[in-house]
């Protein structure tokens, strides 16, 4: 070997050496930090490596609405039930003008006997009045409520062929009290009342309350099919049978129903006391359950004197 080729060799050597010697010796002992799983179970666990690992999302809670004068749905307040039945009542309270008998005659000269009560039993939740007449042309049964949540009158009834019909709406009328030539009020006002839709038979109700007076109101009857336009199908003029109720709104005295607080006409008794109700409908309520009733108003008197 040429001696040239001899020092090329040794030279080489001599750096593979120093190079070897200058590398970190890697620990022959697994790091539990970097070692790589070795099976099925620790290729499932192991987390990816990332280089900003994101924190973990705040779990969100859902917490019952509590019915309450501070609870809210939508934004809007919550009434409880016993907020319901006065915001019920309240409403209902100019319509106690309906309360009692009355006779109808129609312009096509069809007789009707509509009969006003409170009813407070079939749907606690929402008091509201019904009426019966045996041979209404247009109206067989019907109770009128109050619908808080959308500011509306509802009045479910059945016509004289048993359809059952949902009517809702308003005044187009306000309530006014008209003092006459004798200085007694006589109380006029439009409730307008609209089936949602046309029934299965393609036609759409509407029903409009007309009160003239104290002891007078209209039942305005219209229809209309598909798109067409509402149209007059009857008018029943009505007169109340008897006489008519006071209108004061604040105070009836001990004549004050227990029940609406409207003016009591019947007198009804519990354990040696008597009370007063304004219509069958309360005496009925009040005969189901007279305690309920007596405290309540035993409560209600107590917030009037405050």
């Amino acid at each position: 070997m040429k001696p040239s080729r001899f020092r090329f060799l040794v030279m080489a050597c001599l750096i593979c050496s120093g190079l070897s010697c200058g590398t970190k010796a890697t620990s022959l002992k697994p790091d539990s930090s970097n070692a790589a799983p070795t099976s099925t179970a620790d290729i499932s666990s192991a987390k990816p490596i990332e280089q900003h690992e994101k924190p973990a999302a705040k779990r969100r809670t859902l917490t019952p609405i509590e019915i309450g004068a501070s609870s809210s749905v939508g934004g809007a307040p919550v009434k409880s039930t016993a907020e319901q039945i006065e915001s019920v009542r309240l409403a209902l309270k100019p319509f106690q003008i309906l309360l009692g008998s009355w006779k109808g005659l129609s312009q096509k000269a069809i007789a009707d006997q509509p009969q006003w009560a409170y009813d407070w039993v079939s749907d606690p939740k929402f008091p509201g009045l019904r009426m019966v007449s045996e041979k209404g042309a247009y109206i067989r049964n019907g109770r009128l409520s109050y619908l808080p949540e959308s500011d509306q009158f509802e009045l479910k009834a059945k016509d004289a062929e048993g359809t059952e019909r949902t009517f809702r709406g308003t005044f187009i009328e306000p309530i006014r009290d008209v003092a006459t030539d004798e200085k007694k009020l006589q109380r006029t006002y439009k409730l307008q009342l609209t089936e949602p839709e046309p029934n299965g038979s393609g036609e759409q109700w509407r029903i409009t309350f007309n009160q003239q007076e104290n002891n007078r109101y209209i039942l305005e009857v219209d229809r209309k099919r598909g798109s067409g336009s509402f149209s007059r199908v009857d008018t029943v003029h009505t007169q109340r049978e008897g006489t008519s109720f006071a209108l004061s709104e604040t105070d009836y005295g001990d004549k004050t129903c227990i029940i609406s607080q409207g003016l009591g006409t019947i007198s009804v008794s519990y354990k040696g006391q008597t009370f007063w109700v304004c219509c069958s409908g309360c005496k009925s309520a009040f005969d189901d359950d007279p305690e309920k009733w007596i405290a309540k108003w035993e409560e209600k008197k107590k917030s009037m004197t405050k």
